[in-house]
């Protein structure tokens, strides 16, 4: 790895309400992403995604990107960092112009993509902020699913594009945070978004597929149709909910629970559990006291009976209809709450799906206690961030629609006219 070029080095770091976690990657001359140090610690001051703590969670970033820096032997001045909650909402919106039955051009598509910028983003000041928006697929006189309108002839040129929102202040919160601990902020990358760059192949995203991200204390849920982002749900409840379930029904402190969790839980029960008695305390020390199995194992099912159901609602409002024959082809879990054991098995069974468990890609230099799904999202940061994936944000600022006025229609040009100077 020492004699690799690395041509561009990227910062990360994910947010999450269990854990902040970081990762300096370089990307090579080849076009290979290299891990070159990653970190993590415990997260403080941040509650369900949203920051409660200022000077508690900018401490964690900066002692999260240290760890990092020191395993990379490297510092980073700037981060992509993923957005957890601050009440993220997605939705496709489409943007149409006149063409007039003309042969398409690349003018013609720089001007749709300003056209949807100046549309879709809002003003500064407004109380929610655009995250994302890409450009999904191009609509000629609708006929939607064109990649690349160019060349062809069409009397109306649309473009759907995949927004994502956040509110203004709890992501402002996010920034400050990170600012704080002397980093600049790059971009910021919905979590649901990057839990998909890490985990889905181009084909599943094309087919239908459902995303799943079991965090701590929030679980986002997203659905890929025909190759893109069509919307994001984001749950208030995470596999932290479980573990107090448990110290609440065996009265035992958190970290005992997470450890019953951890070892000896399981969301599919067995013909043996009964017969198999667990310590409560750690070590088995709790005045010595024993539970059955199976009674840990009826608590984190009711728990999961009830997220599950909150998990198919919103699969529902997103078009993903679950069971046998429904629209979506598949179902990935990811995040720390998808370590538990037998999580896959127990989704399967209860949406009638095919379900699998989404873990980071295989990196160069990439540890193996990071390539597990609860790293997912922060590995999707970096991948995302050498993607670089078009946002029309920053699409087509220098574009001059006067250039485009000799070939359009008079009404078009009128309509333009007043749209750019008044």
């Amino acid at each position: 790895m020492a004699n690799l070029r690395i041509e561009k080095v990227f910062g990360a770091i994910n947010i999450g309400s269990f854990r902040i976690s970081a990762m300096i990657a370089g990307l090579t001359a080849d076009g290979e992403m290299i891990v070159l140090g990653s970190g993590h610690r415990a997260a403080d001051g941040i509650r369900r995604g949203y920051v409660t703590d200022m000077d508690a969670a900018s401490h964690a970033i900066r002692d999260a990107i240290e760890r990092a820096e020191r395993a990379a032997d490297t510092q980073v001045s700037s981060v992509w960092i993923g957005c957890a909650n601050a009440g993220l909402m997605s939705e496709i919106r489409e943007v149409d112009i006149e063409t007039g039955g003309r042969r398409i051009d690349q003018d013609d598509v720089e001007y749709l993509l300003a056209e949807a910028r100046d549309r879709i983003v809002p003003q500064v000041g407004e109380p929610r902020v655009v995250l994302h928006a890409q450009p999904a697929h191009y609509i000629l006189d609708g006929a939607q699913g064109v990649s690349n309108p160019r060349g062809l002839h069409a009397q109306r040129l649309a473009v759907a594009v995949h927004v994502m929102e956040a509110e203004a202040g709890p992501l402002r919160n996010l920034m400050e945070a990170v600012q704080n601990a002397h980093l600049e902020v790059e971009g910021v990358v919905g979590a649901a978004v990057a839990s998909g760059h890490a985990c889905l192949s181009d084909e599943e995203k094309e087919l239908g597929v459902a995303v799943v991200d079991f965090g701590a204390e929030v679980t986002h849920v997203s659905v890929h149709v025909g190759g893109m982002l069509v919307g994001v749900s984001v749950l208030p409840y995470g596999s932290n909910d479980v573990t107090d379930a448990i110290a609440s029904a065996f009265g035992i402190r958190r970290m005992q629970a997470e450890r019953l969790k951890c070892v000896y839980g399981s969301a599919i029960a067995s013909p043996t559990d009964h017969r198999e008695m667990i310590p409560l305390g750690a070590e088995g020390k709790h005045g010595g006291e024993e539970v059955q199995r199976a009674e840990l194992i009826s608590v984190i099912n009711g728990q999961l009976g009830r997220w599950t159901e909150d998990v198919a609602k919103a699969l529902k409002g997103m078009g993903f209809v679950i069971g046998r024959g429904g629209s979506g082809r598949q179902i990935v879990l990811t995040g720390g709450g998808a370590e538990l054991a037998g999580l896959a098995d127990y989704v399967q069974q209860a949406f009638a799906k095919p379900v699998r468990t989404g873990r980071p890609p295989q990196m160069t230099g990439l540890p193996e206690a990071h390539a597990r799904p609860g790293f997912a999202a922060l590995t999707g940061l970096v991948l995302y961030a050498a993607a670089d994936p078009v946002d029309i944000r920053t699409h087509g600022s220098a574009w001059q629609s006067t250039s485009r006025f000799g070939r359009m229609n008079l009404p078009a040009r009128v309509m333009r006219a007043i749209r750019e100077y008044f």
